[in-house]
């Protein structure tokens, strides 16, 4: 499968899985609003969330991929089914102990996330429960993680991409069915998530199979590429997640402000994760399996040729949504959220953070793919250090920022810590030989730029006459919006094209899989 077809596919699967996602969320700020339940939920969520972006989207391909995709190449599908099985079997034994350490201290993972929650009893002890509830699902997720990657190798990447759709419709129906049978609405979603991780692990079991390469558990043993697996996962669970720990340091941060700012943050991170979970994570999961062979093949021109076209996808999708993003924060927190118990209110709180996480929105996905390059070469240390100081940096951002701008300062600083990672990355990767931009990229950063800007301003220009007809209760909200989108990717394609930032075919072929 060619890499433009791969990223298409895992691309189109996400975009279904982030359409869910608003809908859920649509649902979520309806029956929660931005209150204590929402916020109590948000947190016991975004614990094992936290793991299942990190390990499904980063650090645990990073250091499984390169090592099963190497015995497929050298040693047959028998032996990289032998070391799956036990990779399996490590990571079910050391998860289940944790599992059971974190039920038992959940008030003092509660205390350590949401420190701001310890004064307010209710909120502190509805947190413990929820969070006692949903924690199984990293469990779950991390075996899945697991089989995702074994997919990925195989080049069978549609099954894999497909799992959060899952999440999103269990979320979805335990929304419609159990808040009957459930003490609040917050617990409903949190049996949700469990029954998610379930369908997650048992789809990705069948479609294993199906593939011909079907994981079974057998006794935990550390072989010695076992053993290499885990050298390079530490580092890379770091290394591999800077933009979610960033988060995650927001969240805790944020906690310390008045009641609904970690709710805002919520919703706008969620807004913020359609282009960066569609491009970004397409990017890094196609980009991996590609790069590892290309690199163990000694194909330097072809791995810095694909290095180069996953920049230029990254760049050409997330410029021009990072730009729509900021312009269009306010109007589509409003068609979005605006309703039942989430405030007009809450609609100015969450679009000041969105705008703030979509100025670094172009940042996280090529974080992304040039950390792919370290991991395809067998590097995690080097990321692992730049994400170290780019933690250091985004508290040091928090506690400048929050005294002025409160969570919007908290959203801001996570934006520009990436931008430094990215600085860092670039840097090294150039000294090392390892990122030669070709003249094409290098010709059409600056054109993106200026188109992105151009259209961005046009938005600015047009949303004040628009808001009047956004309001909840008026009949062409969602059309208008729609146009609103429409219009500015209008704007940004015809733009593009006249200043040669790209070529239709360009878009057209990164939205349509290869024949």
């Amino acid at each position: 499968m060619s890499l433009t077809r791969a990223f298409a596919t895992v691309g189109s699967l996400t975009l279904l899985s982030r359409v869910l996602g608003f809908i859920r969320d649509m649902m979520m700020a309806a029956v929660l609003g931005a209150g204590p339940v929402a916020d109590a939920f948000v947190v016991a969520f975004k614990l094992p969330n936290f793991f299942r972006r990190l390990f499904g989207e980063g650090a645990f391909n990073a250091a499984f991929v390169p090592v099963f995709a190497g015995l497929l190449a050298t040693d047959g599908r028998r032996a990289a089914l032998i070391f799956a099985e036990q990779a399996m079997a490590c990571l079910l034994g050391a998860l289940l102990i944790f599992t059971v350490l974190a039920e038992a201290g959940m008030p003092l993972l509660t205390a350590a996330m949401a420190p701001g929650f310890i004064d307010d009893p209710e909120r502190f002890g509805l947190t413990v429960d929820l969070g006692r509830i949903t924690f199984p699902y990293l469990l779950l997720v991390s075996l899945a993680a697991l089989q995702s990657g074994i997919l990925n190798s195989v080049e069978r990447y549609g099954a894999a991409a497909f799992t959060p759709v899952l999440l999103n419709l269990c979320m979805i129906a335990a929304m419609i069915f159990l808040p009957k049978y459930t003490q609040t609405e917050g617990h409903a979603l949190a049996w949700g998530v469990v029954a998610s991780g379930i369908a997650q692990f048992v789809w990705l079991a069948i479609s294993c199979g199906r593939a011909g390469v079907p994981v079974g558990l057998r006794r935990p043993r550390l072989s010695p590429k076992v053993r290499e697996m885990l050298r390079t996962l530490g580092p890379a669970l770091i290394a591999g997640g800077v933009a979610h720990i960033n988060v995650m340091v927001d969240m805790i941060i944020a906690s310390l402000l008045p009641a609904g700012a970690i709710s805002w943050l919520y919703y706008a991170d969620r807004v913020a994760q359609l282009p960066l979970g569609v491009v970004g994570a397409a990017v890094a999961t196609t980009l991996l399996p590609v790069l590892s062979r290309q690199i163990r093949g000694g194909d330097k021109a072809a791995a810095l040729s694909s290095q180069n076209k996953a920049l230029e996808y990254a760049l050409i999708l997330t410029m021009p949504a990072a730009a729509g993003l900021v312009a269009l924060a306010l109007p589509i927190t409003v068609v979005l959220f605006q309703r039942g118990l989430f405030t007009a209110a809450d609609a100015i709180g969450t679009a000041g953070a969105m705008a703030a996480f979509s100025a670094g929105l172009p940042a996280f996905v090529v974080a992304k793919a040039l950390a792919t390059n370290f991991f395809a070469r067998g590097d995690t240390k080097t990321p692992m250090r730049f994400a170290i100081i780019c933690l250091v940096a985004n508290v040091v951002l928090n506690l400048a920022l929050m005294p002025f701008l409160a969570h919007v300062g908290v959203a801001l600083a996570t934006s520009l810590s990436s931008w430094l990672n990215v600085a860092m990355l670039c840097w090294t990767l150039s000294r090392q030989g390892h990122l030669v931009m070709d003249k094409p990229l290098q010709g059409r950063l600056w054109r993106l730029l200026i188109v992105s800007i151009v259209m961005g301003g046009a938005l600015w220009v047009v949303v004040p006459y628009a808001m009047p007809h956004l309001a909840a209760g008026q009949p062409w909200r969602y059309p208008l919006l729609a146009g609103l989108v429409a219009g500015g990717g209008l704007v940004y394609a015809i733009l593009g094209q006249v200043l040669g930032a790209f070529s239709l075919k360009d878009i057209l072929r990164l939205l349509r899989r290869s024949r």
